[in-house]
Order: C-alpha cells, then structure tokens, then sequence
C-alpha cells in the first residue's frame, strides 16, 4: 500500500487534489476530519478538540486503508493538526507529538498558495498562507521525508502530482 498526504495551508487545494488523484488512480481517499468534527461541534473549538481530530483523522486513514486500491491519498495529516495547535495554543498535545514520529507515508504533496483564497466558515487565516507555507516546508525538508511543491492551475497541479505519484508505483 502507497500512502501519500496531501498537506499545505488553508484554501490551496488539498481536497479537490486528493480526490482527483484518487479518481485518476482509481482508488479512495480520506477526507480531512476537522470537517466532519468541527461542522458538527457547537461552541468554538479549543485544544482538546485537535486531539480528538488527529485520533479521528487517524481511525479514518485506517479504516479506509483496506478499501484502497494499492494507493491511499489522505487530505491532511497530524503535521497539520500539529502547525495549526501551536500557532492557535502555543503547544501541540504530546499524543500528537508521539504518534507523528511513527504514521508513514510514501509521500506528500505540498500545495502552495498560488491560486485564489476561497472563504469558508472553517478557515482563520487567508493571510497568512505563505507563513504557513514556509513551516510546512522546512518540516518536511528538516524531517528529511519526501515530497513535491504542488503548484500552477487546477489542471497543472494535477498533472504534476500524477506524475510525482506515478513515480512511486
């Protein structure tokens, strides 16, 4: 099985990449839980909630792993709930912590901030995209994993991811 997440700041691409990567490979993908959590949650979400949604976003990963057709494209990961929770909170749970030194992926695909800011109830920070661009960068690059700048229109992007992916097969 070939993991790969997609991971970048707020409003780049992320989810619209990983299910036409999915569809384009034939297999599924796994939606960003902070979604499903945060839509249905019905006061403001503090620091205990991203616990809950980097153990929801993980219990997703594997559930659908099984169902995946030799290649699973994940839209976020705990490097993004752990970003998020220190630049929110000052501090990232130690769960959190302890659980991104082991989850494994073949790849990621990080999306940069070159198309337009599309506004969502879930989003903070439209200002903020190259700040956070930048920390997920040097993550990857200081964690020696592997990865590709995914950036251009729609159609660019996804010709570029498939062909990073198709690299890995």
């Amino acid at each position: 099985m070939i993991k790969v997440a997609v991971i970048g700041p707020e409003s780049t691409g992320k989810t619209t990449l990983a299910k036409s990567l999915a569809a384009h490979f034939n297999t599924i993908w796994v939606p960003e839980y902070a979604r499903t959590y945060l839509n249905q949650l019905d006061r403001p979400y503090v620091q205990s909630d991203l616990l809950e949604i980097a153990k929801g976003q993980m219990e997703s990963e594997k559930e659908l792993e099984s169902s995946a057709n030799g290649i699973l494209f994940c839209d976020t990961d705990l490097h993004v709930i752990k970003v998020w929770s220190e630049y929110k909170f000052g501090e990232c749970d130690p769960w959190i912590l302890n659980r991104l030194e082991t989850q494994y992926y073949d790849f990621f695909l990080l999306t940069f901030f070159d198309i337009p800011y599309e506004d969502d109830p879930l989003r903070e920070n439209p200002e903020e995209r190259p700040y956070f661009f930048d920390i997920y960068y040097n993550m990857l690059l200081d964690r020696g994993l592997h990865f590709a700048v995914i950036q251009g229109n729609t159609n660019e992007r996804l010709e570029l991811a498939k062909k990073m992916v198709s690299s890995l097969l």
